[in-house]
C-alpha cells in the first residue's frame, strides 16, 4: 500500500502518517525500488493502534510510552491518569456552570449588568445602590468598583463588598459630597471638611479592605482617576476612618 491508501484505509491523513514516521510512533517502511514507501498490514494495525489512543486522548508521548511497553501495563497506567485528568475537568466545568447560571438567568430577564459579568456580591451592592441620578462620580465609582470586583483577590472583594454594603444607605450624601469637590483645589478646606463628612459614613472597617493610595498600581490608578480635590478627600477620609478604628481598639 501507498501513504495515500494506508491512511484512507485507517482513517487518518497522510500528514499525519508523515508526523508519526517524522516522531518515531510509526517505523518506517520499506521502500520500493522507485523510492515509495510500501505499507504491509503490520503498519497499518499500529497506525490504527496509534489513531485510537489518540481519540482516547492521549497525548503522542503518551501512546510512545504505551506502544513502547508490549504487556500493555503501561497503557492501564496511562488510562487510568487521563480518566482522573478527564474527572477534574469535569468538576471544573460543573463549577464554571454554576457560577454561569445566575449570570444567565439575569442575561435572560435583562437584569445583567452592562459592566457584566461580575461577582454576586457586587450584583447585590449595585441593586442596593441604585441608580444617582446625574452624579458624575456615581458613574466613574461603578467602573472603579467593577475595576476592584474583577482584580481583588476573591476572600479580599468579599470582605471589601461587605463593607460598601455598610453605606449604601447613605451613597447620595456621599456621591454629593464628591460631586461638589470636582472643582476645587486640593488645598482648599472644603476638601478638610469633606473628608470628615465622608469619614462619618464610610463603615469602620472599610479602610481595611479598600487599596491605600501608593500601594500598588490598582489603587493609584483609582485615586489618579479622581479630581485631585476628590482623591484628596477620599483619602483623608480612609486615614480618619483607620484612626478611629485604632482608636477603638
Amino acid at each position: 500500500m501507498r501513504i495515500g491508501e494506508i491512511a484512507a484505509l485507517v482513517g487518518v491523513t497522510p500528514r499525519a502518517v508523515r508526523h508519526y514516521h517524522h516522531l518515531g510512533l510509526l517505523p518506517e517502511p520499506l521502500r520500493l525500488s522507485n523510492g515509495y514507501r510500501a505499507y504491509g498490514m503490520r503498519e497499518a494495525v499500529l497506525l490504527a493502534r496509534i489513531r485510537r489512543l489518540t481519540e482516547l486522548g492521549l497525548g503522542l508521548d503518551e501512546v510512545r510510552d504505551v506502544l513502547a511497553d508490549d504487556e500493555g501495563r503501561e497503557l492501564a497506567e496511562v488510562l487510568q491518569e487521563l480518566d482522573a485528568d478527564l474527572a477534574r475537568q469535569e468538576n471544573a466545568v460543573r463549577e464554571q456552570r454554576a457560577r454561569l447560571a445566575p449570570l444567565l438567568a439575569e442575561a435572560l430577564t435583562g437584569r445583567l449588568d452592562p459592566a457584566g459579568p461580575v461577582s454576586q456580591e457586587f450584583s447585590a451592592l449595585l441593586q442596593g445602590l441604585g441608580e444617582v441620578a446625574h452624579s458624575p462620580i456615581a458613574s466613574q465609582d461603578r467602573e472603579h468598583l467593577a475595576l476592584l470586583d474583577a482584580l481583588v483577590p476573591e476572600r479580599d472583594r468579599r470582605r471589601l463588598m461587605a463593607a460598601l454594603h455598610g453605606m449604601k444607605q447613605h451613597a447620595d450624601e456621599v456621591y454629593g459630597l464628591l460631586d461638589a469637590l470636582a472643582d476645587v483645589k486640593p488645598d482648599d478646606p472644603q476638601v478638610v471638611t469633606t473628608a470628615a463628612a465622608l469619614a462619618a459614613f464610610f463603615p469602620a472597617d472599610l479602610a481595611a479592605h479598600f487599596p491605600d493610595r501608593g500601594a500598588g498600581a490598582l489603587a493609584d490608578g483609582i485615586f489618579a482617576d479622581l479630581a485631585p480635590a476628590q482623591s484628596a478627600a477620599l483619602a483623608r477620609a480612609m486615614e480618619l476612618v483607620t484612626e478611629k478604628q485604632e482608636g477603638l481598639s
